[in-house]
């Protein structure tokens, strides 16, 4: 016979998954913040990927706090962010050179931000995402990209404002 799910063994399912988390790499909110603000300051001054957000982002307030929620739903698996990323991302003007620069700033600076229990968390995390993300992208522009390979735009979609 199934019952329906205690919302309150849930509740107290996620918050044990979060300390188990929390404990382990050491990762809290406050970590995450950081983290976040620091890699968004690299972002925004990076000559390849700073203008595909500086362009799109006016006020940056608002911005990383989604990310701060985003970052905890990811790395502490806490569900307080309840957003949907891959339709933000689809007409982007990117492709996988964006998503590897990305993934080298927000490597370095989980490196340089958190400890490293904390940094192998996040950039295993990160890793899944931007090639989920890739994927999405090159979908959307009706690239299927076999197994092993990369989505890069065609030369002639590119501007010198790209």
């Amino acid at each position: 016979m199934n019952h329906p799910a205690d919302p309150q063994d849930a509740a107290g399912r996620r918050a044990a998954m979060v300390e188990q988390i929390q404990a382990e790499t050491g990762i809290d909110e406050v970590l995450i913040a950081h983290l976040v603000d620091g890699f968004y300051d690299r972002v925004r001054a990076d000559p390849l990927i700073g203008p595909v957000f500086n362009d799109r982002i006016k006020d940056w307030g608002p911005h990383l706090e989604q990310m701060r929620l985003f970052w905890s739903s990811v790395a502490l698996m806490s569900g307080v962010y309840h957003g949907r990323p891959m339709p933000k991302h689809l007409p982007l003007p990117v492709d996988a050179r964006h998503f590897d620069r990305w993934l080298e700033l927000f490597e370095g600076a989980a490196r340089d931000l958190c400890p490293p229990a904390a940094a192998d968390h996040f950039i295993e995390r990160a890793r899944r995402i931007a090639e989920s993300l890739e994927l999405g992208v090159a979908g959307a522009n009706g690239v299927r990209p076999g197994k092993g390979e990369r989505y890069l735009r065609p030369a002639e979609a590119w501007t010198p404002a790209d």
